[in-house]
């Protein structure tokens, strides 16, 4: 009897050899399974679906992790404000961490010998994939075809070939990878440390050139209206940002970060709504935390999105952070008011029940109804009485 192993599957060149190779190759029963996590319609699933069992797969399954992928990764990113070097929200590496989630389970629920991906050696997702898979199902054998190959792609075109597989496998320009948090461009001009990516690479054209107001709303912590409109689920309100955000081509940008295996890459990205959310969100939250709150914060969600970043969401401090993150989105309840433009927006304000700035306790730079001048001038003499000490004490032993 074949042995079974499931296959990650996404209907490009390097799966596609994977199917044959492990099939015809190897002997085993081939099981792909494709995880959604927003970068496909329901046509191009259909499509991927026909594909695989044409290449002889003995089953096919595409799992919907769009809604999992926000409860379980997004909703902290978002909590955290998680920019990665302050720049990219894990368009890619996040959705890697329910990808390969999914797949395990998958693995375990056919009753699989082996799992498969179709990773090179010379990226991070290889890691992701195969430090998930360690945890999750040890015992599995990781099968990595191309990694351990070492294939060209001409290499896997002309296998594909030889098997009478009608290849249409055309190198694209720019490698582009959308999921529901963001679309990933990568081209030659990213591959060296000085170029941008020109208009026509971006898969968002700008549709949009007059200022446009949109109000997001905010339940703890959470989008769940846009405008009029009020959804049951984050995720749908995303989506529904990101089709207005998008057309005024915002959130384009290149980040350049440390890949797990060390190396420095660079990587086009595309993120209307997600950049929008975060930045209206982050503003909401200065107005209804504390200082204390905001600073640890700022420093447990760094650690978070950069551990994710590294495949680390299976490690139980990402349990310890997410608790403290959800716990401080109990007053992160109101309304922010953002103005879109062309290839950029603007948070113009917010409204909410739990606003620390209330006129109640005076107005900045202006009159104080909360405390006396005298007030002040005590707590100034206090609250800088060691440093004051400090001072005396080294001016005396300079002597």
């Amino acid at each position: 009897m074949a042995k079974k192993v499931v296959l990650g599957f996404s209907g490009g060149l390097d799966t596609s050899y994977c199917v044959k190779y492990l099939s015809e190759e190897k002997g085993y029963e081939v099981h792909s399974v494709i995880v959604n996590t927003g970068g496909f319609t329901a046509e191009e699933l259909q499509e991927i679906e026909k594909r695989a069992y044409s290449l002889g797969v003995k089953s096919h399954k595409t799992v919907d992790a769009v809604r999992s992928y926000y409860d379980k990764v997004i909703r902290y990113l978002v909590f955290g404000n998680v920019l990665k070097n302050n720049t990219y929200p894990l368009s890619v590496s996040a959705e890697r961490m329910s990808q390969a989630l999914a797949i395990a389970e998958y693995v375990k629920e056919v009753g699989a010998d082996a799992v498969a991906h179709g990773s090179t050696g010379a990226g991070n997702d290889q890691v992701r994939f195969d430090m998930i898979f360690h945890i999750m199902i040890p015992g599995v054998e990781i099968i990595t075809p191309i990694r351990d190959l070492k294939l060209s792609r001409e290499e896997e075109i002309a296998y594909l070939q030889s098997k009478g597989v009608q290849v249409n496998f055309e190198k694209a320009m720019y490698s582009i990878n959308k999921g529901i948090w963001g679309t990933s461009v990568g081209g030659k001009e990213t591959l060296t440390s000085n170029g941008m990516l020109p208009e026509h690479a971006w898969p968002t054209q700008l549709t949009k050139n007059e200022p446009e107001q949109v109000a997001l709303t905010f339940e703890k912590g959470e989008l769940l209206g846009v405008n009029d409109k009020k959804f049951t689920h984050p995720t749908e309100a995303i989506i529904y940002l990101q089709g207005i955000a998008g057309a005024f081509a915002i959130g384009r940008d290149i980040h350049v970060g440390d890949t797990i295996i060390g190396i420095k890459g660079r990587v086009g990205f595309e993120a209307a709504a997600p950049m929008v959310i975060l930045k209206a969100h982050h503003a909401l939250e200065k107005h209804v935390l504390t200082k204390w709150q905001l600073s640890w914060k700022d420093q447990l969600a760094q650690f978070y999105g950069n551990w994710m970043h590294e495949g680390q969401i299976l490690d139980p401090v990402m349990r310890d952070i997410e608790a403290f993150l959800q716990h401080s989105q109990e007053n992160v309840s109101g309304k922010v008011s953002v103005t879109l433009m062309p290839y950029r927006f603007q948070v113009t304000g917010i409204t909410s029940a739990y606003d620390l700035m209330s006129s109640k306790f005076g107005k900045y730079g202006e009159m104080n109804s909360g405390w006396s001048g005298e007030d002040v001038r005590g707590f100034s003499k206090i609250f800088g009485n060691q440093t004051m000490i400090w001072h005396q004490v080294n001016e005396e032993n300079k002597k």
